[in-house]
């Protein structure tokens, strides 16, 4: 499942950089966060990182995403491939590698 943050959230800014798939980002009032992009925390770390930092608990299930785990995997690996695509085009001449010389 996505996750949610709820009308409780007092825009405290803690939770939009933990987020590993940049799901979280703010609306109109208080931040929100794309289900397509949320995985849980699948693929990254063993809880979801915006719970774990939220001073005020306002971050459930959303109800209306309902994920199991592999599907999560899945998210997490499509996410992923888009991520290196968008790596991939940069032109090789552009990426510094460890070896070259300086």
């Amino acid at each position: 499942m996505a996750l949610l943050i709820t009308d409780e959230c007092i825009n405290c800014d803690v939770c939009e950089p933990e987020c590993p798939n940049e799901a979280i980002y703010m609306g109109v009032e208080i931040y929100e966060i794309d289900p397509h992009k949320c995985t849980e925390c699948v693929g990254h770390f063993d809880e979801p990182q915006c719970v774990q930092v939220c001073p005020v608990a306002c971050i459930p299930l959303n109800p209306a995403f309902i994920e199991d785990r592999e599907t999560l995997w899945q998210k997490y690996r499509r996410l992923q491939a888009g991520t290196s695509q968008t790596t991939a085009s940069v032109p090789e001449a552009a990426i510094s590698h460890p070896d070259s010389a300086v």
